[in-house]
């Protein structure tokens, strides 16, 4: 590497090559964005504004809102520009930012579904204390924790794969910056990074995923224990959109890293990741809206009341 020099900037494959297509997608995807950002800011306004929402369930899904926002606005503008480009260029350091925020934002979430699925099981298991256990203060500790996580986990990864070499090709074989295709490019030894990724994401899956089953495996033995339809029924309805988010969330995530390297496509994966970045944002203030009755009569609520001062306001 005496004489090779450092790239300054790397080309994005983006998910196709055929300008029509190109336009298709962007119109597509603008609106998935703008509906992830209207639908996720409704819910946040709907649970502050909203008494019978301030719970603790709802503080989580409030900042679950936040993340979603972030998460995709973390990738999605840079998408959206580079499909009505030719040169789908991105500069050392916006990739690495890009690569961080991704990386913070995405933890994050997995940390924040797993304090779910534990409010959960202290609102279903231990009722009588849930809300001296989920007090204000371990709400925001628990939170804060979650953020933390996110930002060590990103930070380690930027940081490593920032400090190797790269001196071409600098074509990363996606339409964002992310750890695996970036390392494809290093010159330098990425066995380092390779370790930090297992251990780091395997601490953070188990971590997280154990916390979600032990969670459930006791909402579960609670439910099954206690004879009443009604009991069930309440019980199902709090949890069934959490484990919704969850399943999906997991799912895609698992079909895009925990793959055999030997059956991995690009194209899929560009596939998958768009579903993983873009579209599970949006989804998630449809389930919570759509499976969740507490939300919908906050919904109608809301919408009778704009109902009535329209009336009013026309009437005078």
């Amino acid at each position: 590497m005496g004489n090779s020099t450092q790239v300054t900037e790397f080309i994005l494959t983006g998910v196709t090559d055929d300008p029509e297509l190109q336009l298709i997608l962007f119109v597509i995807f603008f609106a998935i964005y703008t509906i992830t950002l209207v639908g996720n800011v409704g819910m946040i306004v709907l649970i502050r504004t909203s008494p019978p929402l301030h719970t603790p369930m709802y503080f989580f899904l409030t900042n679950l809102s936040f993340l979603d926002i972030c998460y995709s606005s973390s990738v999605t503008p840079k998408f959206l520009s580079n499909l009505l480009k030719e040169n789908k260029t991105i500069s050392f350091v916006g990739c690495f930012t890009q690569l961080y925020f991704y990386g913070l934002f995405a933890t994050t979430e997995c940390y924040l579904l797993a304090v779910m699925a534990y409010d959960r099981y202290v609102a279903i298991c231990k009722p009588l204390i849930y809300f001296i256990t989920m007090s204000l203060n371990k709400r925001i500790q628990l939170t804060a924790f979650s953020y933390f996580a996110g930002i060590i986990n990103a930070l380690v990864h930027t940081t490593a794969a920032s400090q190797l070499h790269y001196c071409g090709p600098n074509i990363i074989k996606n339409f964002y910056c992310e750890v695996p295709p970036i390392l494809e490019l290093a010159c330098s030894n990425i066995s380092l990074n390779e370790l930090l990724m297992f251990v780091l994401i395997g601490f953070n899956v188990i971590t997280t995923v154990l916390t979600i089953l032990t969670s459930y495996t006791y909402i579960l033995v609670t439910i099954l224990k206690d004879h009443s339809a009604k009991s069930h029924r309440k019980a199902l309805s709090t949890c069934s959109s959490h484990l919704m988010v969850i399943g999906i969330f997991y799912g895609c995530g698992s079909f895009i890293y925990a793959r055999p390297s030997s059956r991995q496509s690009h194209h899929a994966d560009k596939m998958a990741s768009l579903f993983y970045v873009m579209v599970i944002p949006m989804l998630n203030p449809f389930i919570y809206s759509l499976r969740n009755q507490e939300v919908r009569i906050a919904i109608r609520k809301a919408l009778q009341k704009k109902l009535c001062l329209f009336i009013c306001k026309s009437n005078c």
